[in-house]
């Protein structure tokens, strides 16, 4: 029944491209990447619309910018650089879906957060950011089957799953959970939402393979 959690690689589809390193991927692989990376960035928008609280990275980010003065923007360009770095020891390979990743999410995070709707009560509260953490999860094995190369964050996830051989969702909470730990150590704020992400982003990722996996 939990099966997914075990999961311990990205699974290869027919849909899979063969490289990260493929600049003339075949039609339903740049589709799967483009519509992960919607569904990947709709689900923020929705974290961020609920009002319970930002992803771990941004309040790692915030709190690096309490501290050093630099804007918020800054911070989060800093820590993207510094955990692509991470990449080389990871032996982890870019490529297009790496690009795709910043500009995608990014877009749908602009124009998506203006037209979702906000909340007063808790409940609805809540089940949106449950909802938006679900979607990201989903989002985010999608376009990681599609195997165009990974954002930072999630090339860092693959590549310490390799590295050390423990199931994906073990290995993006125990990351989102320490980059929770280290942000409100260091004055990052934080709220339900941010807790319901460090925690169940790592399983909703699972599940999302698991269910793609079968896709051959």
């Amino acid at each position: 029944m939990f099966d997914f959690i075990q999961i311990r690689e990205v699974p290869k589809t027919s849909w899979s491209s063969n490289e990260p390193l493929n600049f003339k991927p075949k039609l339903k692989t740049l589709i799967a990447l483009i519509v992960g990376l919607i569904l990947f960035g709709l689900g923020e928008a929705l974290l961020v619309t609920s009002q319970m609280g930002v992803s771990p990275w941004t309040a790692l980010a915030q709190g690096f910018s309490n501290i050093s003065g630099f804007s918020l923007g800054f911070t989060t360009f800093f820590i993207s650089i510094f955990v692509l770095l991470l990449w080389i020891p990871l032996k982890q390979k870019p490529g297009i879906g790496t690009i795709f990743n910043a500009i995608i999410i990014s877009l749908v995070l602009h124009y998506a957060i203006p037209f979702l709707p906000t909340f007063e009560g808790i409940i609805f509260k809540v089940t949106q950011a449950l909802l938006g953490v679900f979607i990201t999860g989903l989002g985010g094995g999608i376009y990681l089957i599609a195997n165009l190369g990974p954002g930072a964050r999630d090339g860092l996830m693959t590549g310490l799953q390799r590295v050390t051989g423990f199931p994906i969702a073990w290995v993006r909470s125990t990351i989102e959970i320490t980059v929770l730990t280290i942000g409100w150590w260091l004055g990052g704020i934080i709220g339900l939402g941010t807790i319901f992400f460090a925690v169940g982003i790592g399983p909703c990722l699972a599940i999302s393979l698991t269910i793609f996996s079968s896709k051959k």
